[in-house]
């Protein structure tokens, strides 16, 4: 199938009610207001397609973007095709998730959080850290630069406070990622996530919280799956 054959099979499945949701979390048109539920549906049958993810990504359409993602063929995914997909993010959705999924699941994960959290533009910062969450969730800890996560975890309490909006939210869930998902860590990260006490995070007009990373880090702790890994952080 094609890009726009599958954008039209996605317009009668919209909703305005499904569209006035994304809006209060701050996707600009063009929506369709496409259930995710209907998206995943989408999502088995083509399963992976490289291509078809690119052309989707193009339409700009919102809900085509966010399917983009799911359908990626993440190991083909060059580090080009990320900071473009990057540069077009126009929402949180696609700059928190959206891309960090692919990217944490891409050959070039790390190299780009690296680059992507030292940016000044906060959309690219909070992918960046995003991205890095993703790398903890799924990587086995063999396969982490656990000196390099240190250092960052350090990095926390000097500079979340004064970090744009969304970085914050990034910075505050990359905390509780390496606490949950590095069991070698949780020690620090609960450390850190203390010392950080409360992130202030403006979530407009919905009913989105900030988590406490250490209720979040300590509840885990407590069902007994701190240091379990994920297979995939799509969703």
């Amino acid at each position: 199938m094609t890009a726009a054959e599958i954008v039209e099979e996605l317009r009668p499945l919209g909703a305005e009610s499904i569209r006035k949701v994304l809006r209060n979390h701050g996707v600009p048109e063009p929506i369709l207001g496409v259930k995710i539920a209907d998206l995943q549906v989408i999502r088995k049958r083509i399963k992976k397609d490289y291509h078809l993810a690119l052309d989707l990504y193009d339409t700009g359409i919102y809900d085509a973007r966010y399917l983009a993602g799911l359908i990626a063929d993440d190991p083909r995914m060059t580090p080009d095709d990320l900071r473009r997909w990057l540069a077009g993010a126009n929402c949180p959705a696609l700059f928190d998730y959206t891309v960090p999924w692919v990217a944490a699941e891409s050959r070039h994960g790390r190299e780009l959080a690296l680059e992507w959290i030292e940016s000044a533009d906060e959309g690219a910062a909070s992918a960046g850290w995003a991205t890095l969450s993703g790398l903890v969730a799924l990587k086995p800890d063999a396969d982490l630069d656990l000196p390099a996560l240190t250092e960052l975890l350090r990095r926390v309490p000097e500079t979340i406070h004064i970090r744009p909006n969304r970085v914050r939210y990034a910075v505050n869930s990359f905390v509780i990622s390496v606490g949950c998902y590095v069991a070698p860590l949780t020690a620090l990260a609960l450390e850190i996530a203390g010392e950080v006490g409360v992130v202030s995070v403006d979530m407009g007009p919905t009913a989105c919280k900030v988590p406490s990373a250490v209720d979040y880090i300590e509840k885990v702790r407590r069902r007994g799956t701190i240091g379990k890994k994920r297979k995939t952080i799509k969703c």
